[in-house]
Order: structure tokens, then C-alpha cells, then sequence
């Protein structure tokens, strides 16, 4: 049975994505002069898949940060755990809450009991991090449909500044009723968001609409469109 699984599996979609991602992390990452980042600084980057995927499967995308700046980084790739997914028919899946329609608007329902259950387990990640000696301005979240969606909100709900958020393809999975939670320490986080034109799985409209939704409440960030690629990649369970 064809799956609605969210992945990203083509090698011209990993080159575009990472090679943002790098350019992201060093433009953000802290150190004596903004210019010329610490080598020596402990970071930290954890990576959230998107639905149906495993975080082993990711792990390869580390092999792509080549650059000297990532020789103290300590990568995480956690697995979602396994629930039923209204969208795909209740079938049992990796998944971090629920999703209940695909293709994924701007108006779409959204799962935020299961969404905040899942930012609490981020937020367990991201303290271990912390209390191990990373500096938060050091932390960066990244995250592919789901698990970009799951990103956004877990940096916005931090209560600490962190290095950077990494939105790719993802959507605003809570209403404005939640932008009332964010610090003004946890806004000052930077957020890159990558969306391309031509994905069916989360509409070019859902990542579009981010950006406005996200200032009202004072929060900015990049946002970043390309017309072929970042598009979902349907995948056989």
C-alpha cells in the first residue's frame, strides 16, 4: 500500500536543504567575533524526521557537515514513536502527533495535545544537552514536514535563547492561542524556513502563511522558496 509517509529521499533535495542548513549554522553560530566562530565550541544539532521515517535513517545527512566548525558537535537523531495516524487511516506509524488531513494547509486541524507532549520530550533532549555543557546560543533544531513543524514549536515554546531553528517544509501546527507561551528570550531565537512551490504532501500555502502568523506575535525569520525542489517524496511502506 502506498503511504503518505512525509520523506525526503532525493540527493538534490539533500544538497539544497543542507547546504542552507550550513550556511544557517555558521552565519548563526556564537563565538568571540561573529565572523569568525569558535572552533573549539561545544554544539549541538538535533534532527526531527518527518512522518513514517526513523532517525537511523537520517543519520547519513551528518556526513554532509564537513566543515571544521562541526568537529565538537554532538548530533541527535531521535526516532518518533510509533502511533496511529488519522491521515493515513489510524495506520500505525512513527509519528510525532497526529496529523488528520494530507495534503497539510494553512487550515488544517491541528493535533496540539500531542504536539505539546512531543515538544516536552524535545525540551527533555534539549536540557540534557545543556546540562552537559552546551551553551544554548549553541543549540539548533532542524526539521523535515513533521518533524519541521514539531522544530518551530519547540523553539518557540524554549524558554531560553537558542542557536537556531530549521523549518524545512513544515507548517504552524498550533493556533495563536499558544504564541501567548513564547518568552521574549525563546524570540529572539533565529528560524530559517524552506518551502518549495511544488509540494503536494504540505501545501506551498501552509509554509507561506508561517512567516505573517509568526510576527503578529513579534517573532521574524527567513523564509526562503524554491520552485522544484523541498517537494515531498511518496514512499511503500
Amino acid at each position: 500500500m502506498k503511504s503518505i509517509a512525509l520523506a525526503a529521499k532525493s540527493l538534490t533535495l539533500f544538497a539544497v536543504t543542507f547546504g542552507i542548513t550550513i550556511s544557517f549554522v555558521l552565519l548563526n553560530r556564537p563565538g568571540p567575533n561573529p565572523s569568525q566562530p569558535d572552533p573549539m565550541a561545544r554544539s549541538f544539532v538535533l534532527w526531527l524526521h518527518g512522518l513514517g521515517d526513523s532517525g537511523p535513517a537520517n543519520e547519513p545527512i551528518k556526513s554532509l557537515f564537513t566543515s571544521s566548525v562541526f568537529r565538537n558537535t554532538n548530533w541527535s537523531f531521535p526516532s518518533a514513536p510509533s502511533n496511529p495516524v488519522t491521515c493515513n487511516y489510524g495506520s500505525v506509524m512513527p509519528s510525532w502527533f497526529d496529523i488528520h488531513e494530507i495534503p497539510v494547509t494553512a487550515d488544517s486541524p491541528k493535533d496540539e495535545s500531542g504536539l505539546l507532549k512531543a515538544v516536552q520530550n524535545v525540551h527533555a533532549m534539549i536540557d540534557k544537552e545543556i546540562a552537559a555543557g552546551t551553551n544554548p546560543s549553541n543549540v539548533f533544531v532542524c526539521g523535515f514536514s513533521q518533524g519541521g513543524a514539531l522544530t518551530l514549536a519547540s523553539v518557540l515554546l524554549y524558554p531560553k535563547t537558542l542557536g537556531g531553528g530549521a523549518v524545512f517544509s513544515g507548517w504552524v501546527p498550533f493556533t495563536s492561542s499558544i504564541l501567548d507561551r513564547v518568552t521574549p528570550d525563546a524570540k529572539k531565537t533565529p528560524i530559517l524556513w524552506s518551502h518549495g512551490m511544488a509540494d503536494r504532501t504540505v501545501l506551498f500555502e501552509a509554509g507561506q502563511a508561517g512567516p505573517p502568523f509568526l510576527e503578529k506575535a513579534g517573532i521574524s525569520c527567513e523564509f526562503k522558496t524554491y520552485e522544484q525542489f523541498l517537494k515531498h517524496t511518496p514512499r511503500k511502506d
